[in-house]
């Protein structure tokens, strides 16, 4: 059970009604801020979003994109035991009333007890969604209403200031790389073989870059760790396996035969050949022949669990002329206008060629956008 934050209503001819809560006062920029424990189950009481009809000047926020609060509250409710929210910051109108605590031992000025007028209103300025979820997460689990979220509180000084901060929030804000979030993720299984596959692969543990989701043309590996995922799910997409390392195993297996039909990924392996001199010459070095070959794989998988079966399907893949200077072959499908694409039809289209290598007859809407990319060329 979570420990309850006391938070208290009080009336006084000073401060009117007022609900206090715990809080620690700061200072940026020369202005005072205070940063509090939110029992969760006054969240949805307290902080409001700005109207979604207003205009768009008119608002401190972006409008709440319903689309994503239904992910958020299940992460919450699927990981009651190691669910983790960042601090919401929020804007209140009314006027801000910080008793300092009396015991020096307490913290001296920087500890006290915070007082907001019952009338004040709240604005959220980054944190929205964050506090919609746990909303949501409530009705089905009431029991969370006693756990806390740090929110950090400013004085509002009305709409030019709160969008300033809305811009200054999310200013700096970067979307960590894919690669980095599969490296990191120990929820997802997915991450979780793509991990194995590498780390347990003496190919593949050496050219795989395992931070970033995009190589730039001095690195030294092969592919990204972002595309090795987005292959293997494919490979073992509607497969079941014991646990992880079975099912990392058996996608090793694959990605390892593959692998021996590409000499030059060998050179690159053992420093004979440059990666980025690949990656500018052939159209397997890239995440979209990988995808590609992940999905032709999971064909053979599903007929056979015995890698000695995936051996002569695969030698076909030698027959492809795999350069990017063959055109005829690779312009419309893995490329548009000479640049690698990676669009859910390019890679339908080369998985077409891998198939068609392997001997794998291709699925009706396979062959519908085949015979759509034959009359094209035409």
């Amino acid at each position: 059970m979570a420990t309850k934050i006391p938070t208290k209503v009080k009336s006084t001819r000073a401060l009117g009604f007022s609900v206090s809560f715990p809080a620690m006062r700061g200072v940026q920029a020369g202005r005072e801020f205070y940063v509090i424990m939110c029992p969760l189950r006054y969240l949805p009481r307290l902080f409001l979003f700005n109207e979604e009809d207003v205009p768009a000047e008119l608002r401190a926020q972006r409008t709440l994109n319903r689309n994503r609060v239904p992910s958020l509250a299940r992460y919450v409710l699927d990981n009651r035991e190691d669910y983790v929210f960042s601090a919401l910051t929020a804007s209140v109108d009314g006027r801000l009333t910080f008793a300092e605590a009396e015991s020096a031992d307490a913290g001296g000025q920087r500890l006290g007890e915070l007082h907001i007028p019952m009338d004040a209103r709240f604005l959220i300025n980054d944190g929205q969604h964050r506090r919609a979820a746990i909303e949501e997460a409530l009705k089905e689990d009431p029991s969370l209403g006693d756990e806390t979220l740090p929110i950090v509180i400013f004085a509002d000084e009305g709409l030019s200031r709160s969008q300033q901060m809305f811009a200054d929030l999310n200013r700096h804000a970067v979307r960590p790389a894919k690669s980095i979030g599969v490296l990191y993720d120990h929820r997802d299984d997915d991450s979780g073989i793509a991990r194995l596959v590498v780390m347990k692969s003496d190919f593949f543990r050496g050219i795989v870059e395992m931070e970033r989701s995009s190589l730039s043309a001095r690195s030294r590996k092969l592919f990204t760790l972002s595309a090795l995922y987005n292959a293997t799910q494919s490979l073992l997409a509607g497969l079941q396996y014991e646990d992880l390392e079975a099912a990392a195993s058996k996608a090793r297996a694959y990605w390892e035969l593959v692998s021996d039909q590409f000499p030059v990924w060998q050179d690159v392996r053992l420093g004979k050949l440059s990666a980025s001199e690949v990656r500018t010459e052939f159209i397997h070095s890239h995440g979209i022949a990988l995808h590609a070959l992940g999905r032709a794989g999971n064909t053979l998988l599903h007929e056979s669990e015995d890698p000695a079966s995936w051996v002569t399907p695969v030698d076909g893949l030698s027959t492809i002329d795999w350069s990017r200077a063959n055109t005829k072959l690779w312009e419309g499908r893995a490329m548009v206008g000479g640049r690698v694409s990676k669009s859910s039809n390019n890679v339908t289209l080369t998985t077409n060629v891998i198939r068609q290598s392997m001997g794998i007859p291709l699925s009706p809407e396979e062959q519908r956008i085949e015979d759509a990319y034959r009359k094209d060329r035409k």
